[in-house]
């Protein structure tokens, strides 16, 4: 019912910056929460960010101060400004919804959803 598309991923150097943009599309009645999470090889996915639709944010504590989340409702886009980008920080980077509201027959069920993932690489 709902489609990710991610964009804005790359190669940069050390202290650079780059800004992620998901766009979401399809069939849904609201989506709460938007985020992201990035997975390195051999690692777990991590959060980065995370925005509700009343625009309440959550980060994580490596990214705090480096990395702002916002999101424009009427365009269902949520961003990532990454700057200070460290070598560290290169991952996959997965754009997430989360209790995204669908109509299925004649009820309302929730459901999360992922992206395809933008790879983000940081030089030293």
């Amino acid at each position: 019912q709902l489609q990710l598309v991610e964009s804005g991923g790359g190669l940069v150097q050390a202290g650079g910056s780059l800004r992620l943009s998901c766009a979401a599309s399809g069939s849904f009645i609201k989506i709460n929460t938007m985020g992201w999470y990035r997975q390195a090889p051999g690692k777990q996915r991590e959060l980065v960010a995370k925005i509700t639709d009343d625009g309440s944010t959550n980060y994580a504590d490596f990214v705090k101060g480096r990395f702002t989340i916002s999101r424009d409702n009427a365009k269902n886009t949520v961003y990532l400004q990454m700057n200070s980008l460290q070598p560290e920080d290169t991952s996959v980077y997965y754009c997430n919804a989360d209790h995204v509201r669908v109509l299925i027959g004649a009820m309302f069920k929730d459901y999360g959803y992922w992206g395809q993932g933008t790879q983000v690489t940081v030089s030293s």
